[in-house]
């Protein structure tokens, strides 16, 4: 005589599998518009340059203190604003990859993040 398990049991149900798929994926797009909402600040060379930017990597504003303005270095300063920017990208997509590692357990999800 055969054994007979339960309903459910031994085979899973794809039709709660579908769900779980889709409960997930709303929870990671919503998170992803929590992070594209947030503001991050990048700065470079103690502050004398300031970028803010959103986790979209729209910058939104830059500051720039006097004393980092010297007319005879042009260049020191386009280096402190490329520093101050990568360092807010740097920011966001950190913040992204935490997030999206606490969603999906660590799991390497292609296309997140």
């Amino acid at each position: 005589m055969k054994a007979r398990l339960p309903k459910g049991y031994g085979r899973p149900d794809p039709q709660a599998m579908m769900r779980q798929v889709q409960k997930m994926q709303d929870e990671i797009r919503a998170k992803q518009e929590e992070l594209e909402a947030r503001e991050y600040t990048g700065t470079a060379s103690g502050e004398m340059v300031t970028v803010t930017m959103t986790g979209k990597h729209e910058v939104t504003s830059i500051k720039i203190k006097p004393e980092a303005v010297d007319p005879d270095d042009i260049e020191m300063l386009e280096d402190l604003v490329a520093a101050a920017v990568n360092s807010a990208v740097a920011a966001v997509d950190k913040d992204s990859d935490d997030e999206m590692a606490k969603m999906t357990g660590g799991m390497n999800i292609p296309g997140l993040g």
